[in-house]
């Protein structure tokens, strides 16, 4: 594994050329200034010093960019899907190739520990080949006989559609978005997140030196109130696939209303880890420590709820504190590395928030609860793991997504308490159960309001399966064939089999 010294080394060598040049709009094959010649500031979390000048995009770039993407949709749309299949492959083998690079300026672009964004350009990679390998079989549907009938199902791309990518892990979390809807034969206008845009550039860069058309996929840099709510309301776009707050889902699917844009939505996340007193419970410490903790705690999966049952309660949190006390803070290029700086001090500057809500509400912080504020950490958006014990489920530390290393301990006496627990929040994403009975797990799971849930395991993702939730966490699934009934329109043809009696309007 390379040095500390080495990794800053090289990511200074990659971020010259943000530095030096900015970050474009990439439109119709081209990079592009924004229309208006504006521009914003991007900064790194680790020490708020200025990574680039950022291309300011608007209602003109959007429009520019959803005609692109217009015009390049007949061809894209009719390339045979083997085709299609091959230059997916090329863009991963290109990735792959470039995954240093990719790793290295995420790091400094959104404060993430290198341990983890080391592999996260391989797992985007990985995205494409698996919707690459699935874009030939893309349009297949189903042969559905009835008397006197034969209906022949099929799919067809919808068009045009926009994306709008979340801040925290951007790259692995775009290629999700973006792998599907190009082996689906759809074409895009990708909006980035404005706090992290520089894996976006690369990205689109990566895909057109490995054969993409021009104009498949575009992207625009900007706001949520201008570029965001352009691409909302584009007539050319058909629909909107969005991974971030709840708040802002609700928006885009009323801005969306008037062209009735189809939509997809991932959302924000208050996820239960629920761990009964008969479960293998060094196992269940370790794997909420890590959903918690990995990633800055900035995951919409995160477990960010500890429901415990109370005959263990005490001992399995005590020496959760302990063990979270012990995880390295530091510099995310850093190999030793656990947690980095939050993505950007407005950020931190909510999750420090809690720390005083939690003490007003009376909560007690058994561990973290501040910022960093000495030697090397003193300029970056560094806080330390945290553990709110003596909580009730009424809290707004148990109620609200705080989106940070930031864990709410609550007890809980028996399964049925587990359960409304579990449920008694707006969100519905994801869960998490430790128990040794699987009559229980079976039972319980069934009854959990979350889109997801995993059973004696951390978040594991298999591609084919289902990704999403319910209530205010989301809308739609993502995976498999759940992405392409997405992007995908279908069609149903019937063909009649023998001279069916129709009826004559026109005699008595």
């Amino acid at each position: 594994m390379a040095s500390f010294q080495d990794n800053l080394d090289k990511a200074e060598s990659y971020l010259a050329r943000f530095r030096n040049d900015g970050v474009s709009n990439h439109i119709d094959g081209q990079s592009v200034p924004a229309a208006s010649g504006k521009t914003f500031e991007t900064i790194s979390p680790v020490d708020q010093s200025k990574l680039a000048d950022v291309a300011h995009g608007g209602a003109e770039d959007i429009d520019r960019a959803a005609k692109a993407a217009k015009a390049a949709f007949g061809a894209w749309r009719d390339m045979e899907g083997g085709e299609r299949k091959k230059i997916l492959h090329k863009v991963a083998d290109a990735i792959e190739a470039r995954a240093e690079e990719i790793a290295l300026v995420e790091c400094m672009d959104t404060g993430q520990a290198f341990r983890f964004m080391s592999k996260a350009a391989l797992r985007g990679a990985a995205n494409f080949r698996f919707f690459a390998d699935r874009a030939p079989s893309a349009r297949d549907g189903q042969s559905l006989k009835a008397p006197g009938q034969i209906n022949i199902t099929t799919r067809t791309p919808i068009g045009p559609v926009g994306l709008i990518t979340p801040w925290n892990t951007p790259f692995m979390l775009s290629t999700w978005k973006i792998a599907p809807a190009l082996a689906a034969g759809c074409t895009i206008v990708h909006k980035p997140a404005e706090f992290s845009p520089l894996t976006a550039r690369l990205l689109v860069e990566i895909a057109e030196d490995a054969g993409l058309p021009k104009g498949v996929w575009n992207t625009v840099n900007g706001f949520g109130e201008d570029a965001g709510k352009a691409l909302t309301e584009h007539p050319h776009i058909k629909a909107i696939g969005f991974v971030g707050e709840s708040r802002t889902g609700q928006m885009i699917l009323g801005q969306g209303a008037a062209t009735l844009k189809r939509v997809h939505f991932e959302l924000g996340g208050k996820n239960p880890v629920v761990v009964f007193a008969d479960a293998d419970l060094d196992r269940a410490a370790d794997a909420a420590l890590f959903m918690i903790y990995s990633l800055n705690g900035e995951r919409c999966t995160s477990s960010s709820r500890l429901l415990i049952e109370d005959s263990v309660h005490d001992e399995f949190v005590a020496k959760l504190a302990e063990r979270a006390a012990r995880i390295k803070v530091g510099h995310p290029l850093d190999p030793a590395t656990v947690i980095g700086p939050l993505i950007h001090p407005s950020h931190e500057e909510k999750v420090r928030s809690y720390f005083d809500i939690a003490q007003e509400e009376g909560a007690t912080i058994a561990t973290g609860g501040e910022k960093i504020t000495d030697g090397d950490l003193a300029n970056g958006c560094y806080v330390r793991p945290t553990l709110f014990t003596n909580a009730r489920a009424s809290m707004r530390i148990a109620q609200e997504e705080i989106f940070g290393p930031v864990l709410t301990a609550i007890p809980f006496a028996d399964e049925t308490e587990a359960l409304e627990l579990a449920n008694g929040v707006d969100y519905g994403l994801a869960g998490y159960v430790w128990t040794h009975d699987m009559t229980r797990a079976l039972r319980f799971t069934e009854k959990m309001d979350a889109g997801m849930i995993w059973v004696n395991s951390q978040n594991v993702r298999h591609l084919p399966a289902p990704f999403g939730g319910m209530k205010d966490s989301g809308i739609g699934r993502d995976g498999g064939d759940y992405s392409f009934e997405f992007y995908m329109e279908t069609k149903n043809i019937a063909l009649a089999t023998d001279d069916r009696p129709i009826p004559r309007l026109d005699q008595e």
